[in-house]
């Protein structure tokens, strides 16, 4: 299909995301995979060499590790999935490492090789070997959004230097009749952010209800075992944000549910302000944090206090019956 011009009263961007491709030296020379093509593979990878300590790689390393592949992730930050507090990164890492994947970080000099059979990835790291020999390759290092052949700039749409539609807080782009929704708008990232992009531009044409992104709570998961379930600000965002605040943590060896599935790694922690008692964030990494979290997250939408859980009664046995018990042990921040 060649070049095509089109026309409408609306149109609405949807074109999504795929993955980045770093200019690691020597990458051309060796085969890889990524997010997409690693959902093609219909073998077991002897050693699988995951470039990438975050949420894909971290993903598909356990579950390759688990199918039985020999795993090691390469990092090139201080700590795993650095976006999150520094006791969710450790807490993850020791999760994985008990599981046998090797994990290597402070990787700042990054290249590949092919060396008969095998790919080599050279780390630099300033711990261990300095070479990581495996039997495949799989680059998970972020997404770029599908923006560049769009002709966007005959459009006048704007776009950021890293390809993003910039959007307002209705998702309107910089051109009247023309809106951007999921990954290619910078956003959000995720399939439910992505859907909730619809909901608020079909809000705002169909309904006349005025719906904004600015309105959206921050909430995802890491669905590693046990999962990682987060909800608004991290510990870190409040401490730098100078906010007075107060937090609670608790292992989910305390947790029974946890205890009696023999499945006790992780802990949860919530952090309010101080002052009003509003929720600014939570994190659960245990059994069923990616579900218990939502008790946590549709009171933070109601804008209730903290109180609301706290005084609440919980089915036991369940993870989520001991927020509550959190709730009452908050210190200071």
């Amino acid at each position: 299909m060649g070049a095509a011009r089109l026309t409408a009263p609306e149109i609405f961007l949807n074109v999504g995301a795929r993955a980045r491709i770093p200019e690691f030296r020597g990458l051309t020379e060796v085969p890889y995979l990524t997010n997409s093509s690693m959902m093609d593979v219909d073998f077991l990878p002897r050693h699988l060499v995951i470039v990438g300590g975050s949420y894909i790689g971290l993903e598909f390393g356990q579950m390759f590790r688990r199918f039985g592949s020999q795993v090691t992730i390469v990092e090139k930050g201080a700590r795993l999935i650095e976006r999150e507090d520094e006791d969710v990164s450790d807490c993850i890492r020791e999760i994985v490492e008990a599981e046998g994947i090797q994990v290597r970080l402070n990787a700042e000099c990054i290249a590949v090789s092919k060396r008969g059979d095998e790919i080599v990835v050279g780390a630099e790291c300033t711990e261990g070997v300095p070479e990581i020999a495996g039997s495949h390759l799989l680059l998970a290092v972020g997404r770029r959004p599908n923006t560049d052949d769009l002709g966007l700039e005959k459009a006048e749409v704007v776009v950021d230097e890293r390809g993003y539609i910039a959007v307002d807080d209705q998702l309107r782009t910089s051109v009247p009749g023309i809106w951007a929704l999921g990954d290619c708008n910078g956003k959000g990232g995720f399939t439910h952010t992505s859907y909730n992009d619809f909901e608020i531009v079909a809000a705002n044409l169909l309904d006349n209800d005025p719906r904004r992104v600015s309105d959206r709570i921050t909430t995802y998961g890491l669905f590693v075992d046990p999962p990682l379930g987060r909800a608004g600000m991290t510990e870190e965002e409040v401490r730098r944000s100078g906010i007075k605040a107060r937090i609670g943590k608790r292992p989910m060896t305390k947790v029974g549910r946890a205890v009696e599935k023999g499945e006790s790694q992780g802990f949860m922690k919530i952090i309010v302000e101080a002052e009003s008692k509003r929720i600014l964030g939570a994190a659960i990494l245990g059994t069923g944090g990616d579900e218990a979290i939502h008790c946590i997250l549709d009171v933070m939408y109601a804008k209730g206090p903290y109180t609301v859980i706290q005084r609440a009664v919980h089915i036991h046995p369940t993870v989520s019956e001991l927020i509550p018990t959190m709730l009452g042990e908050l210190k200071p921040l």
